[in-house]
């Protein structure tokens, strides 16, 4: 059982009164700590209606956000990743920026071990575009430079 220390920064979670954001907002994301530091383990998020706005037509462009981390000390609450990822919904930018902003933005936030972050998009004009970002530390860069090779075959494979 977590104790209300371990929980105290995690405000969202069980706020019946949360406001949606309706531009980026990265000060949404909320962390705890990871109560097994010493396990190497795999923490997975699948956003299967992750949407966010052409930044020349405005037109909306949906995706499918998949976040793939070995947590160290810190791990992302997972209501503040769900608003976060909603904040995106009136942003202008392009696939690949979105990507490699929520690697980003969750890199600064948890310090993790490895992260990945991989979008897919739907079709707008008969392409899909599937942008991958990564990032391992000191320890990880082997299986960042792995996970990038294989993110190569794996798309080039996508029925």
């Amino acid at each position: 059982m977590r104790t209300d220390e371990e929980v105290k920064d995690c405000t969202l979670l069980g706020n019946q009164g949360v406001k949606y954001p309706t531009d980026y907002a990265p000060e949404v994301l909320e962390t705890f700590i990871n109560k097994h530091p010493g396990n190497e383990y795999l923490v997975t998020f699948n956003c299967p209606e992750f949407t966010s706005l052409c930044p020349i037509t405005g037109q909306p462009d949906f995706a499918r956000i998949i976040i793939n981390y070995i947590p160290r000390e810190r791990m992302v609450e997972s209501k503040s990743l769900k608003l976060y990822l909603f904040s995106f919904r009136n942003h202008g930018d392009f696939h690949e920026d979105c990507v490699n902003v929520i690697m980003k933005d969750l890199v600064k936030l948890m310090d993790p071990r490895y992260i990945e972050v991989i979008g897919m998009f739907t079709p707008r004009g008969g392409i899909s575009i599937y942008p991958f970002a990564n990032y391992g530390d000191a320890e990880h860069q082997e299986l960042a430079r792995q996970r990038m090779l294989q993110a190569f075959s794996n798309y080039n494979m996508v029925k």
